[in-house]
């Protein structure tokens, strides 16, 4: 399986719905199962059931802790030993800081410019090292590079990685158990971890998986259109968590799946965003909102197709900016 950059992954680095059970076994002690909620308002404006699995009430305020987790315990020993380093716009740099503290792991994050303040602050809160960097991607890979270079930190990846795929395919693993009448689930597409995770708990389940991605950032449905992965548009998307490149690994997953994605507007993301709040009264961020805009927008066209499962990713919104 190959990219537009020439890379490779082998079927065997690719992690499997076994992979899933297993991380969902490890990181157990240390994860909120998060509740299920739903709304009438948003049922009848979807045309449908909608249930709502809530990650903004995860420990760190996103599900980024479930690949976190994942990662890290997988393997803890030289963890311990070196520390572990990563770049992110705050939920995966968070939620691997507080991994890094609930296991004895030090935790360096090369945080981009342009990150929300509540996110920044969340990665300090949690105890890790904060190293600033310039907002693209080419940016956020070199100066982790330097810090990799010079201390021998582990690399745990925002989203291409196996076992960090795995962690986050937890979340559809209990939506699916908890809500066993869902038949599709939508997710937000930015580096393709969460998109990834679901596709493998959601096929061996025998659910459909339906992915939503903005406009402003639609290089996973370009790379999905066009068989090969395509680079990602500049950094501009309100859903901040959806401005990186998709993944290798994640991308052949999705690839292999054929996963649709339906693209959305700016305006569509935040009228999106505004029904959760009012309607469910939880805080989550832009890109929680973009998978309730890809079906409240797939269903206007395309009519109800039986009972969606939304995954909320997130609800660290930076207030001030409310």
């Amino acid at each position: 399986m190959s990219g537009t950059d020439g890379g490779s992954v082998a079927a065997a680095d690719l992690p499997d719905f076994a992979s899933v059970r297993a991380a969902a076994a490890r990181i157990a002690p240390w994860v909120h199962r998060t509740p299920v909620l739903t709304s009438r308002t948003i049922d009848e404006l979807a045309g449908g059931p909608v249930h709502f699995k809530c990650e903004p009430f995860q420990r760190s305020g996103s599900f980024k802790l479930r690949g976190a987790l994942a990662a890290v315990t997988a393997q803890l020993d030289a963890a311990r030993r070196s520390g572990v380093v990563t770049h992110s716009s705050g939920n995966h740099g968070a939620a691997l800081a507080l991994a890094g503290r609930l296991l004895g792991v030090t935790v360096t994050v090369v945080v981009p410019e342009g990150a929300a303040a509540c996110k920044r602050a969340a990665v300090a809160r949690y105890g890790a090292r904060l190293v600033d960097c310039g907002p693209t991607l080419a940016e956020r890979e070199a100066t982790l590079a330097e810090l990799q270079a010079g201390s021998g930190a582990l690399f745990v990846p925002p989203y291409d990685h196996p076992e960090v795929i795995a962690g986050q395919g937890t979340a559809a693993l209990e939506l699916i158990q908890d809500a066993p009448a869902v038949r599709t689930v939508w997710v937000p597409v930015g580096g393709g971890g969460i998109a990834a995770g679901t596709v493998l708990a959601c096929r061996a389940a025998e659910r459909a998986v339906h992915g939503g991605e903005p406009a402003l950032a639609d290089d996973a449905a370009r790379s999905l259109a066009s068989g090969e992965r395509q680079p990602p548009l500049p950094p501009r998307t309100v859903a901040d968590g959806l401005r990186t490149a998709l993944g290798v690994r994640n991308f052949a997953i999705l690839r292999d799946y054929g996963l649709p994605v339906t693209v959305v507007s700016e305006d569509q993301i935040l009228a999106a965003q505004r029904l959760i709040w009012q309607c469910l009264k939880v805080l989550a961020e832009p890109s929680s909102a973009v998978p309730l805009a890809a079906l409240l927008a797939w269903r206007a066209e395309h009519g109800p197709d039986g009972v969606a499962g939304i995954i909320l990713t997130g609800g660290n919104v930076d207030l001030p900016a409310l």
